[in-house]
């Protein structure tokens, strides 16, 4: 290994390490307050309900928490690749406030994330603000070695205790100071593990258990189910496109030039004109056997991959669209390209009909991080109020993508802006 070499991976070590102490300190002071608050407004809102007014804010103050929750699972995910899988029951769109409260309550998910709150607020906390305190209590023992011993130990009317080292004079100050260079080169080995310590504890109590095992198996057959359909669906179009387009123009054209040959030696220049628009016909065919194809599989998306394919797909929008490709660990694989493509078409599709946004940006990265997740965000600044549900384009991209056990994410407040998170998972 080169001289270099290690000077760059020392380098990425302490970077690393800032980098960890400073995600759990921030992690620590937001974490605290907000583990705090869920759990309150839950447990009051629960005792609530036999009044009548847990009834209308339960949904909403778990909806909170499973937020809390989620924001969490993204976390552990990008920050040390720790994976925490999300198992929510689905709630009718249409469903009552009763339907919805006990709906919620009645998921076993609902109180892994109440059970998870306390244990968030406490050993959550101290494994979050571990790595800053190992990073930043060596400061401590060399400001001692400075001369500020005299302050500390006439403080505590004696020898002021720095961890187990009683600092009484300047050879002790010496011996703390000692003791913070061995902390801090032990902290610039473990703090990453300790950041990843944190999330695997979440993990511990936020993962659904083996006895779930029977609905990820309902989840499954459904995505199943919906995959067979909409490949039987496609089929159909294909079929129908064919059949209206591209077949009746060739049937169109090889009656026009029977009939060419019958004119051939009667009327000449009508042939002429016939054979003319035989030739326009078949231009017309083979443009529509084009788009056909372009909709099964774009020619470019075969060729040069999923990040050129979206910019083909972006300069075609009569809007403004930003592109950022960042897929340099190599192409996933066809059928994940394919619906990632045409998710990101139909979401696309639903922005420069529905939003009314002048501008968009599409952000395609891949997650690296423990198990692989190609990770695409589509925004715009419209006027926002995009939902998932009946009638909306969205929840056919959310069926294709559950098909590769992927997730899509909606947020689009009224007002706008609307960000688009889709995942899948890829090798």
């Amino acid at each position: 290994m080169t001289t270099e070499t290690k000077s760059g991976n020392r380098r990425a070590r302490t970077r690393g390490t800032g980098l960890a102490a400073a995600r759990g300190l921030a992690l620590a002071l937001v974490a605290l307050p907000g583990a705090v608050l869920c759990f309150t407004l839950s447990a009051v809102s629960i005792a609530l309900i036999p009044i009548g007014l847990g009834i209308v804010t339960t949904p909403w103050v778990l909806t909170g928490v499973r937020a809390f929750a989620n924001w969490r699972r993204v976390l552990a995910a990008e920050w040390s690749g720790v994976r925490i899988p999300s198992s929510y029951r689905q709630i009718p769109k249409d469903a009552n406030p009763w339907g919805r409260t006990f709906g919620m309550l009645g998921d076993p998910a609902t109180w892994r994330d109440l059970r998870w709150l306390p244990v968030d607020m406490t050993a959550g906390f101290l494994t979050a603000l571990l790595p800053a305190v190992l990073l930043l209590y060596p400061l401590e023992g060399f400001a001692l070695a400075a001369g500020l011993w005299r302050v500390f130990a006439d403080a505590a009317d004696g020898a002021y205790w720095y961890a187990f080292v009683p600092v009484s004079d300047q050879v002790s100050a010496f011996g703390a100071a000692a003791l913070a260079l061995a902390l801090l080169f032990v902290a610039h080995f473990v703090t990453p593990q300790l950041l990843k310590v944190h999330f695997l504890l979440t993990r511990a109590v936020l993962a659904p258990r083996q006895g779930e095992l029977a609905e990820r198996v309902r989840v499954l057959t459904e995505t199943r189910r919906d995959a067979v359909d909409t490949s039987a669906a496609e089929l159909r179009r294909i079929e129908r496109d064919l059949h209206d387009g591209a077949q009746a123009r060739l049937v169109a054209m090889g009656m026009d030039l029977g009939t060419v040959e019958a004119l051939l030696d009667k009327d000449p220049e009508k042939a002429r004109l016939l054979l003319a628009q035989a030739r326009r016909s078949s231009a017309d065919a083979l443009v529509e056997l084009r788009d056909l194809v372009r909709g099964i599989h774009p020619p470019v998306l075969a060729e040069r991959g999923l990040g050129d394919a979206v910019r083909a797909l972006a300069l075609r929008l009569p809007i403004s669209t930003e592109v950022n490709v960042e897929l340099e660990a190599g192409r996933p694989d066809a059928p994940v390209e394919s619906a990632a493509y045409f998710a990101v078409s139909e979401v696309l599709t639903n922005a420069v009909k529905h939003s009314g946004a002048d501008r968009i940006w599409i952000d395609l990265h891949r997650v690296t991080d423990g198990a692989g997740m190609l990770r695409i965000t589509v925004t715009d600044n419209g006027k926002g109020g995009a939902r998932i549900g009946a009638g909306s384009g969205l929840t056919g991209v959310e069926r294709r993508l559950g098909t590769f056990d992927g997730v899509l994410a909606v947020s689009s407040p009224e007002g706008g802006p609307t960000m688009v998170t889709m995942e899948i998972p890829c090798a």
